[in-house]
């Protein structure tokens, strides 16, 4: 009788969401709850794959780039843009390589993708740790990546590969038991339509593309994006997002981005997006964000795959580790970007340093996978690289692996059980001042822990 009584709340509570109407209004729409999932997922895997992925080049901080300018995915309007800060370097690098005869439109030909087996690409980004992917649906260069009515002649099917890549790799993603979805950009630098009448192009190019992708493919993230040239009442998107948890397929399970209006970006949506520590024009690196939130950036500098960069140019495995916890630690996700090559591999740079992750993550994943921020944790220096996050009544605390100085935690409830994640070893403690000290082990040169970075585990902390 108990069991059926728990069931059928869960049942009318699974009800109750479902049936609950949203108008095509800021105040509905944000005030549908966030999917469980995606608080828990953590750390998902970006994807930036178009016809930009032939020429795959992109400026340098060392050029005088800035963070966007970085981005080989711009290519095409940097390439034709006059008034773009990196057009020189753009023309300068095409010209020299390919002609004036060359026009970006050409370089679908070479995007044959012809070494791309998604079965191996889902095995590569599960062993990352990911829970979840987001695939460049779309950029703004207005190619898709699957057989798109409204974008003839100018996606991955008619031209190019000849092949639905979008509906290939999210049914092997979905199949190895990872979270998937699609990014999407709402504008086209250079669609006639767009130029000629925005609100033509929303009715009759974007909204039935949008409600294709999301028909054809059931997707888990629908992550917007090139918003920033109109409001949200121009783009139209209260009234799509409204359809989308009203009437889609995946009405309950999708989660929704920020990106939906130049009104919208860190105000409006299912959860906020930072890009490279930046929201808005607002250094987001060490702010508290109570809204549920996303930082978005590349293994590089570039999100698209860029030939110009070298070893210097990306985040060692310890970096990027050090950057989930951060993030992780603040209650946020980390969507760590890769930019596959035009014929459809993953670079071998980006598969060591995902491996890396996911070795760390095979032993550390409970103290990252659905934990919450600690929002007594002590105040501790940034360059001591200590993190706390939560689950329950545990506490878990992040540290460089060479760390010779006892931990001080004040805030621990005495009588706690502690371990180091990964290690047999007893730990020393003691109790001071209302404070927690813990010694970390030595370590003999064969002993191997986890690398990167420790995790001490207390439980019945709070």
């Amino acid at each position: 009788m108990k069991n059926l009584l728990v069931s059928c709340l869960i049942f009318l509570s699974a009800s109750a969401f479902s049936q609950t109407i949203y108008s095509p209004e800021w105040n509905s729409l944000d005030a549908r709850p966030l999917p469980g999932w995606f608080g828990d997922a953590k750390f998902g895997i970006f994807i930036h794959w178009g016809v930009f992925s032939v020429p795959s080049w992109g400026p340098l901080p060392k050029d005088g780039a800035g963070i966007y300018d970085c981005y080989a995915e711009w290519y095409w309007k940097r390439l034709v843009d006059t008034s773009e800060k990196m057009y020189p370097l753009f023309n300068r690098f095409h010209q020299h390589n390919y002609g004036k005869e060359v026009k970006y439109p050409d370089f679908v030909k070479d995007f044959k993708a012809q070494l791309f087996q998604p079965d191996d690409w889902a095995a590569i980004l599960k062993s990352s740790g990911a829970k979840y992917v987001v695939l460049t649906s779309k950029h703004h260069e207005g190619f898709t990546l699957w057989p798109s009515a409204q974008s003839w002649n100018w996606n991955a099917v008619d031209v190019g590969p000849h092949r639905d890549l979008a509906g290939d790799l999210i049914r092997s993603v979905k199949a190895a038991g990872l979270k998937m979805g699609f990014y999407y950009s709402l504008y086209e630098w250079f669609n006639p339509l767009y130029k000629q009448d925005v609100g033509k192009y929303v009715d009759e190019h974007m909204t039935p593309q949008i409600k294709d992708l999301v028909n054809r493919y059931k997707p888990d993230v629908l992550w917007g994006d090139g918003e920033w040239e109109h409001p949200s009442s121009t783009w139209k998107t209260p009234q799509l997002l409204a359809w989308l948890y009203n009437e889609s397929p995946v009405k309950d399970s999708v989660v929704v981005n920020d990106r939906w209006g130049s009104d919208t970006r860190g105000k409006h949506g299912g959860y906020y997006t930072t890009e490279y520590d930046l929201i808005g024009d607002e250094n987001a690196s060490a702010k508290t964000i109570e809204h549920a939130w996303e930082e978005c950036r590349g293994i590089g500098h570039s999100f698209g795959y860029n030939r110009n960069e070298n070893l210097e140019d990306y985040a060692s495995a310890q970096d990027l580790i050090f950057l989930l916890i951060s993030k992780v630690s603040r209650g946020g996700n980390l969507l760590l970007n890769i930019g596959p090559t035009a014929d459809g591999r993953i670079p071998v740079i980006m598969q060591q340093r995902l491996r890396e992750m996911g070795e760390w993550l095979k032993i550390n994943g409970e103290a990252i996978y659905g934990t919450r921020v600690w929002l007594e944790a002590p105040p501790v220096p940034k360059e001591s690289n200590i993190f706390f996050t939560r689950k329950g009544k545990d506490v878990y605390v992040f540290t460089p692996t060479v760390n010779n100085k006892n931990l001080v935690i004040p805030g621990i409830l005495k009588g706690a059980k502690i371990s180091l994640l990964g290690s047999a070893k007893s730990l020393q403690s003691a109790y001071s001042g209302g404070a927690l000290s813990i010694t970390p082990p030595t370590i003999l040169p064969d002993q191997t822990i986890s690398p990167f970075a420790w995790v001490y585990k207390i439980e019945g902390a709070l």
